[in-house]
């Protein structure tokens, strides 16, 4: 524990000054009740038929008046604060296909709609990061609290061409790495986004990516390795398919292409990183999905002030003293 104004605990020393008047008082009633004995005083000033309960009251007020001191010097306790905090990385995939129209009105659009209610339902404690890949991944918003600027990044977001899994797991974990302090993975063509100020740290082991696809992974590296790092540095992927596992001919800018989720791949990432896999086949579905999707509540150590508990401990304490100090003796100490 320490105190803002320590300077303040030297009131602490009128404890033993007024312990030592109360014994002093405490003698001289004997004192009083052995010379006025011969009087038949002795019984009424010596206190007898109270006993030792006659110190109670007294023993409280010096209590109470102690720990009224130590608030007055406001004091600090680590306490842990339960609070839902932490990083969570959105990964768009902006392949061609995204334009589909299955999704109304879109895939991307649909799934972007979604993303927005989801970022504005976040604490403030919570940072969210936007990335997007199609044959490569690029960072487009740096995990910040900054609603605005994340619901601006997520309209920004556009169809491009093929997909690579790997590219947008590798590009979040250097996203996420640039808040953590971790060391940038290197070998992922990525793209960064505008320096942003330093956000505040998070808890150990809170960062999830959202990782939302609607295809086979069809450019390299292979996935499930990036997936393995996402794993090392403890961040949960959880994969969000967004389509047909069986497969489906989309028309998308004038050209009729053959487009499926691969399922076994997404589930594989999900289960190697301790993420969740989902498939979403319509907007309701997607919705669902986003509200099983929080970041983990953590508990944080932190320095709390606690004067008002010091200060309401004290008052009761010195309340009950002078009710049983009235309740016995119609006096207060």
């Amino acid at each position: 524990m320490s105190f803002i104004w320590p300077a303040l605990l030297w009131f602490l020393l009128i404890i033993p000054l007024l312990a030592f008047l109360y014994f002093r008082m405490q003698k001289r009633r004997s004192q009083y009740a052995v010379r006025y004995g011969s009087l038949g005083l002795v019984q009424q000033a010596s206190g007898r038929g109270v006993g030792s309960r006659r110190h109670i009251p007294a023993l409280l007020f010096l209590i109470g008046l102690t720990i009224l001191f130590l608030a007055l010097a406001r004091p600090q306790m680590v306490l842990g604060l339960p609070k839902v905090e932490g990083i969570v990385i959105l990964a768009f995939d902006v392949s061609g296909s995204m334009s589909a129209t299955d999704f109304e009105p879109t895939r991307l659009e649909a799934a972007k709609i979604v993303a927005r209610d989801f970022v504005a339902r976040q604490p403030s404690s919570v940072q969210v990061g936007i990335v997007a890949f199609s044959e490569s991944g690029f960072s487009v918003q740096l995990p910040s609290d900054d609603q605005a600027a994340i619901l601006a990044s997520i309209d920004r977001l556009q169809p491009q061409r093929g997909t690579s899994l790997a590219s947008g797991i590798i590009v979040s974990l250097n996203t996420i790495a640039t808040v953590t302090g971790q060391p940038q993975i290197l070998g992922a063509a990525s793209q960064p986004a505008a320096p942003t100020p330093a956000p505040k740290p998070v808890a150990k082991n809170s960062a999830v990516i959202v990782l939302l696809t609607d295809g086979e992974n069809n450019v390299n590296p292979n996935p499930l390795a990036a997936a393995k790092l996402a794993a090392d540095r403890g961040v949960r992927i959880h994969t969000i398919a967004i389509g047909s596992v069986e497969g489906v001919n989309l028309t998308v800018n004038g050209f009729t292409i053959h487009t499926k989720v691969d399922e076994a791949a997404l589930r594989q990432i999900a289960e190697i990183t301790d993420g969740l896999y989902f498939n979403a086949k319509t907007e309701e579905d997607l919705r669902a999905i986003y509200d099983n999707i929080e970041p983990r509540l953590v508990i944080d150590q932190e320095k709390t002030e606690a004067t008002a508990v010091f200060s309401g401990i004290s008052i009761l304490i010195l309340l009950i003293g002078g009710m049983l100090s009235l309740l016995w003796f119609s006096h207060v100490p």
